[in-house]
């Protein structure tokens, strides 16, 4: 925020929000748009969400409300925003609002989950609004077993096209997530490492999860990232890495023949609950404070009176948040969850 003259004023923050497990904000992940272009079956499944079905935007919130949202979850120490979907490149005017995001003071990492299928028509306007970083979802290198994986929705040869733009607007160490399953995409393993080795991006692994209500999860699709770990390092032999930062999902390695690194999201067989900083705010305005949530928090009378009365709503919600589901699975066993697609992952 500014005042008549330009100069920037100083977010007001909110003193030392932590959870009940004594977890502070950093990350939060911010839907843009409810919709998508592909049909992922572990996302998003053409059988339950017919492509082209009317889809209602009359309960999307506007730039101007998820601005609010963003500064209100800075003053809670929020550092790390990451525009989700959906697919985040279908909502009209993008650019303008990442301009607007890249001049709150306090983000310091700004950026996006994208199928990269429109990217490459996108990636300049992006770069130049001051976006820093790109993650693109890739599950294959096969044309037909991506499009196959994106519900016959997605051209391989359009993601790719993505990644070159990129590429040429400047973006560097784009991050790629691959969810493995096991008898789906298990042999596009090694090929998107040899694919990815040496470029100076960073491949990323993810498990299968039990996300949303209609993916038809279960434990015997899951491939451990140990598995995969053993899998690449017989190839490529790796050294493991140290966290970026505390929070951080991905535990990286690094191939010793120095052609960069890769990472591993292991959800299921080796839960992360006990450092999650992340809150996820959907696109019409529905505060999750877990990716297995069931259920949210409305935000959209507390953003419309605005920042202040926001910003001490949620620290009042993130103090008593209790999350660890992934570390319960077992326990809690069968359970409901919001579909991924609501709250980008």
């Amino acid at each position: 925020m500014s005042d008549a003259s330009g100069k920037v004023i100083p977010l007001q923050m909110v003193d030392d929000v932590r959870d009940q497990l004594q977890r502070p904000v950093r990350d939060l992940r911010l839907s843009v748009i409810e919709t998508c272009n592909f049909r992922c079956p572990y996302c998003m499944p053409e059988e339950a969400f017919p492509y082209g079905a009317a889809e209602s935007s009359a309960f999307r919130l506007s730039f101007d409300q998820l601005e609010t949202v963003v500064r209100a979850f800075v003053r809670l120490g929020v550092s790390k925003l990451r525009l989700t979907g959906g697919e985040p490149l279908l909502r009209k005017g993008l650019p303008d609002f990442i301009r607007r995001l890249s001049s709150i003071d306090g983000i310091e990492d700004l950026a996006i989950t994208t199928n990269a299928s429109l990217l490459a028509r996108q990636a300049s306007a992006l770069r130049e609004a001051g976006l820093h970083r790109l993650t693109i979802s890739l599950d294959s290198l096969d044309p037909e077993r991506f499009a196959a994986l994106s519900g016959g929705r997605g051209k391989l040869t359009d993601v790719l096209a993505g990644i070159e733009a990129a590429e040429d607007a400047g973006f560097e160490r784009i991050k790629f997530n691959c969810v493995v399953q096991r008898g789906i995409n298990e042999d596009d393993v090694l090929p998107l490492v040899e694919r990815f080795r040496g470029s100076g991006h960073v491949l990323r692994f993810i498990e299968f999860m039990d996300v949303g209500t209609c993916n038809r999860w279960s434990r015997e699709r899951v491939v451990p990232s140990g598995e995969l770990l053993r899998r690449i390092g017989e190839r490529w032999p790796l050294q493991a890495l140290q966290p970026n930062y505390r929070g951080e999902v991905a535990e990286r390695y690094a191939f010793d023949d120095g052609q960069g690194e890769i990472g591993f999201i292991s959800s299921v067989s080796a839960p992360f609950c006990g450092d999650c900083q992340r809150a996820r705010v959907s696109a019409d305005g529905q505060l999750f404070t877990c990716l297995f949530a069931s259920s949210g928090h409305d935000l959209r009378a507390l953003i419309d009176a605005g920042e202040d009365v926001l910003a001490d709503a949620l620290a009042a919600i993130w103090r008593q948040r209790s999350d660890r589901y992934s570390e319960r699975r077992a326990e809690v066993g069968e359970a409901e969850h919001v579909e991924m697609f609501r709250i980008g992952g």
